[in-house]
């Protein structure tokens, strides 16, 4: 594609990656993985160099196959009104000894519970309550290392009126009940497996709720001591064979990328780290963004040490791809299990963007190790 502004294609993507609206009335970019084009200002991940098109304008991306893409809209500029409100919020939200409902929220912004409900979300990506849940979990587990206080003073004093409230939903966010996460995950059982893939050696343990840790290594037992100090008391139970299947299906994803993932997760973290997660989870195969761009997708611009912090407390490998975040310019940067790693991922998904089918994956006789109880 050439216009006398851009004579090439090198030149659309310097406009590209400065996310320059000028070039918004000489062409558009679309991305073969995803099947989408947008205006290059609205780029808000910046995808692979060779897994971009150009077109002179939409009409010709379309005759190509290409959809508009509704996602890649340029991050909102919100009202300073909008902010201000929030801020507030957020503020009454983390400050006060029993969590405000939304109708005390709006009441002290001096605004509707409606449009309280609605600016927040649009700015935050998450609503109120879900914000309010966040901040209980965290505090619970705060309350809950200390070994002489009750469940259920640790209960009230991470803001929840009733023990009820807490039962509700509580142990989803803990993955276990209250007392098992005070002692240790005493007495609670937790599958898991060790496996062999391309990459090196795969831990992957698995609680009541779903999948929770996903590890990469050079040597099984460092990984089997690295788990157990995550939960000193519980069960450890090698899997048996339905579990070394579920162990094989983690396997098929680290080889063959763009496969589909089907098993439940077990996502347990901060309000801010749960945020990061799912846009990682965003990222599109072959893609890579930087933690600037993340921090700038979440509207805080200047979280990009907290974007980081986030990526590096990420327990499920793979599964939510912090090895598709790179520095500003583009080289790899730490990697929680290896930048060798980090770049032989993201060299098998550019690489697997360019297949229409998926192989299925079947794990090889013994690649799923055994080993039962605790050491």
């Amino acid at each position: 594609m050439v216009t006398p502004r851009y004579p090439n294609d090198d030149a659309c993507w310097q406009a590209v990656k400065a996310r320059d609206a000028t070039a918004d009335d000489h062409f558009v970019v679309a991305v073969p993985s995803t099947g989408q084009y947008c205006l290059p200002s609205a780029v808000t991940i910046l995808p692979a160099r060779d897994n971009v098109e150009f077109f002179r304008h939409s009409a010709a991306a379309e005759a190509a196959g290409y959809t508009l893409s509704e996602a890649s809209t340029p991050t909102p500029r919100y009202p300073a009104k909008w902010l201000a409100i929030v801020k507030k919020s957020c503020y009454l939200i983390e400050n006060a000894e029993q969590l405000p409902d939304l109708s005390t929220l709006a009441d002290h912004c001096a605004v509707s519970s409606g449009y309280l409900h609605r600016i927040f979300k649009s700015v935050t990506g998450l609503t109120p309550k879900a914000y309010s849940a966040g901040l209980r979990a965290i505090r619970l587990r705060e309350q809950l290392k200390n070994p002489q206080q009750s469940v259920s003073e640790a209960i009230y004093q991470a803001g929840f009126n009733a023990n009820s409230r807490f039962y509700e939903n509580a142990s989803q966010r803990l993955g276990m009940t209250a007392k098992h996460y005070q002692r240790g995950a005493a007495g609670v059982t937790i599958y898991f497996a060790l496996g062999q893939c391309s990459l090196g050696s795969v831990l992957v343990a698995q609680s009541e709720k779903g999948v929770c840790a996903i590890s990469l290594g050079d040597e099984p037992d460092s990984l089997i001591e690295q788990f157990q100090q995550q939960y000193p008391h519980a069960i450890l139970v090698g899997g048996d064979a339905h579990y070394e299947q579920i162990v094989a299906q983690v396997i098929g994803y680290i080889e063959y990328p763009g496969s589909t993932w089907h098993l439940p997760l077990d996502i347990q973290g901060t309000v801010f780290q749960e945020r990061v997660w799912r846009a990682l989870r965003d990222i599109p195969l072959g893609s890579t963004v930087s933690y600037t761009d993340i921090a700038e997708q979440l509207g805080s611009p200047k979280a990009v040490r907290a974007v980081a912090q986030a990526c590096a407390a990420n327990r499920l490998a793979i599964v939510i791809p912090c090895h598709r975040v790179v520095k500003r310019d583009g080289q790899l940067s730490g990697y929680r299990w290896g930048v060798a790693r980090k770049e032989a991922l993201l060299l098998r998904e550019k690489n697997s963007i360019r297949h229409s089918v998926t192989p299925r994956y079947e794990a090889p006789a013994g690649e799923v190790l055994r080993w039962r109880g605790n050491r």
